[in-house]
């Protein structure tokens, strides 16, 4: 895939003028966004997605198209998992619903950075030593089987992790929101506030669902502007995602257990790639195994499309159930 300069820094370009507007309109007026505002732009951003990945399929070909459209749908659903964690992060620290816009739009431009890191370095990583794919492979079975055993959450709790912990002590706090603002000066002291907390909180979370979600993608598409344009396109849409369906994440019971099948499945087809274009010295002389098949994009955003559709009717079903049986 052959993106010159100029694409590369008019796609950054028109994503962040896109976010900064976004950024910029938030930040003037922090409220609690209508059904009908968040559905709005919600749809404005999946259209975008699709009319990006169909502007790959002309320029690029069908190939590309389906690795953007597979990685996009698979961050999209990793990204639904975030919300959970964002709606007890949100409920925790006890965030005025106007406010969660703002916190959530800061976290949001956050993991884009961090991710974007991710990407570069992972690029460089996988060209210069192919052999990581056994390791990314791995690592994503791994975290499959652990999802898998944890099954549905019933944990409503958010544990801080040790950096928050450390900054509550280190840093003196205000009680109180002071609208978004982070820091703030009381009585001649300089204070940070509960929002600033809450920002390291998604920032930080956001930074470990990257660690399942860049090797994931490196699954099945090795191209970095494809990477990095399905990361940001499933990351701008979060925001809308998470007021529209808050109420309906409580009820998707089977998105752990759906999304460890769709790693194990990601995992799986990296070490089947890995041990197709085999490069390490004792596996088979360092040759490649080509008895081993190399699954291709179509089967992976087909199997994708079928894992989450298949999670999410068996969950909704479910809930029905039980709230039919008043349980």
């Amino acid at each position: 895939m052959n993106v010159p300069a100029w694409g590369w820094y008019l796609t950054i370009g028109l994503l962040a003028v896109t976010l900064f507007v976004d950024v910029f309109v938030i930040a003037r007026r922090p409220h609690t966004p209508s059904m009908r505002e968040v559905s709005r732009h919600l749809a404005f951003y999946l259209l975008l997605a699709v009319l990006f990945g169909l502007f790959v399929w002309r320029t690029w070909g069908g190939q590309f198209a389906g690795e953007f459209f597979a990685g996009w749908l698979t961050e999209y659903s990793l990204s639904i998992d975030n919300l959970f964690v964002f709606l007890l992060i949100m409920q925790s620290f006890r965030v005025p619903m106007k406010l969660q816009q703002s916190a959530l739009m800061i976290g949001i431009v956050i993991a884009i950075v961090l991710r974007g890191i991710f990407i570069a370095l992972g690029a460089v990583v996988i060209n210069a030593y192919a052999w990581v794919f056994y390791l990314f492979g791995a690592f994503l079975i791994y975290t499959a089987v652990k999802l898998a055993r944890g099954g549905a959450s019933d944990d409503d709790e958010y544990h801080e992790n040790r950096l928050l912990v450390w900054v509550e002590r280190r840093f003196p706090a205000t009680k109180t929101f002071s609208g978004a603002r982070l820091v703030v000066v009381e009585q001649g002291q300089r204070l940070i506030t509960p929002m600033m907390i809450v920002i390291l909180a998604l920032g930080t979370t956001d930074l470990l669902f990257a660690l399942d979600s860049i090797p994931a993608i490196y699954g099945l598409t090795k191209e970095p502007f494809l990477v990095l344009t399905a990361n940001i396109f499933a990351l701008m849409g979060l925001r809308q995602l998470y007021f529209l369906i808050g109420g309906l994440l409580k009820r998707l019971v089977y998105l752990s257990i759906g999304l460890s099948v769709l790693l194990g499945f990601i995992g799986v087809k990296l070490v089947m790639h890995a041990l197709h274009e085999n490069n390490l010295p004792f596996l088979n002389g360092g040759q490649p195994i080509k008895s081993v098949p190399d699954i291709p994009i179509s089967v992976s955003l087909g199997a994708i499309v079928l894992i989450l559709g298949v999670t999410t009717v068996a969950s909704l079903a479910k809930s029905h159930r039980e709230a039919r049986a008043g349980v």
